[in-house]
């Protein structure tokens, strides 16, 4: 594997390559529809998939977001509140509201939360294709805003509508919704993918397809409208989009990493510049796999002593405490619009 350079924008737009590009739009999402539909049709292999998920893709993404916060001097220095402080702040609250309240409201949360998390980091990476694309996603902002955001947003919708009891096998309350809502929000949406579609056509004709930019956005939708919408049960509908969102994750920070350490090994950042080198690709993820299988193997062997915490689970506590945390993070440390983001993706502000 030759070493990452930062080409100029191109009409094709791709991160790296076009392998890797495949992998990151193509391949996550055929995985993450694969899984929904392995579940749907044969619901006892759903925890065989949750742990394979879980293991090789969301204990590692939460890992993937500390190389960002700790693997790096610099970083640790600047990000030490979200280190140190943070996840005890968000425990405690996450604590006190299953406490005073109920758990069902750390499970309503998070249906939420993660929705808004999943669609809000698929913006991000949109975002950093058109950056990609050398000017040719000329959409109006308006109109580009919506086209993206309605078909999470009917999605969301829905599931409140449907009102499931419980979500990933835990007690669940949702925001109360009309049908006709759902049913207007869902015609807006596909009058504005289709309007979409008509604009990618056009440009097509021109010569002017954002090819990389565009393939994104059709994975996009077909795993919101598949995760959210197409596929009844929420809990398996959930798990698509989580493995989708997972994946992703892990193969941009694993890209970000690359990228940033291109030029060699870097004293301040010893461990993972050194994993970091884009020949290494298969000693990063090992590495990296390694590391949270140990953490959180030794969380759960503590956890498994005590299932009970004065009366709330304390599994689920701590594992929605670390996803709160990671919302958190996520929301500080990856915004596209960031210079040195822009610098070190190759990408151009648009």
């Amino acid at each position: 594997m030759s070493e990452i350079t930062t080409p100029p924008p191109n009409p094709i737009g791709w991160f790296r390559s076009a392998w890797f590009d495949h992998t990151f739009i193509g391949g996550i999402a055929l995985i993450a529809l694969i899984s929904g539909f392995i579940v749907v049709m044969k619901p006892e292999l759903f925890p065989v998939v949750l742990i394979a998920d879980l293991w090789l893709l969301g204990y590692h993404h939460v890992i993937a977001t500390f190389t960002r916060l700790a693997f790096n001097k610099d970083n640790l220095r600047e990000y030490r509140f979200f280190v140190f402080v943070l996840p005890l702040i968000v425990f405690s609250v996450t604590f006190a509201t299953a406490w005073f309240i109920g758990v069902w409201v750390i499970a309503t949360i998070y249906l939420y939360w993660q929705w808004f998390h999943y669609t809000r980091q698929s913006w991000g990476i949109s975002q950093a294709y058109r950056g990609k694309s050398g000017g040719l996603v000329k959409d109006n902002p308006l109109f580009a805003k919506l086209s993206f955001y309605l078909v999470p947003i009917w999605g969301i919708l829905h599931r409140s509508w449907q009102a499931p009891d419980t979500f990933i096998f835990v007690e669940l309350r949702v925001i109360p919704i009309p049908e006709l809502l759902v049913d207007i929000t869902g015609v807006l949406a596909v009058l504005s993918v289709l309007a979409w579609v008509y604009t990618r056509i056009q440009a097509w004709r021109a010569g002017q397809l954002p090819i990389a930019h565009t393939y994104y956005m059709i994975s996009h939708f077909v795993i919101f409208y598949v995760g959210y919408g197409l596929i009844e049960d929420i809990t398996y509908g959930w798990l698509v989009i989580n493995i989708w969102h997972n994946a992703q994750y892990v193969l941009f920070v694993w890209l970000f990493n690359v990228n940033r350490y291109k030029k060699g090994i870097d004293d301040k950042a010893l461990f993972l510049s050194t994993i970091s080198q884009p020949k290494n690709i298969l000693r990063y993820f090992f590495v990296t796999l390694a590391i949270s299988t140990l953490v959180y193997g030794s969380l759960s062997v503590v956890i498994s002593r005590d299932l009970l915490l004065v009366g709330l689970p304390l599994t689920v506590l701590f594992y929605q405490t670390v996803n709160f945390h990671h919302y958190i993070v996520d929301s500080v440390i990856w915004k596209m619009r960031k210079p040195k983001m822009q610098k070190t993706l190759g990408i151009k502000n648009s």
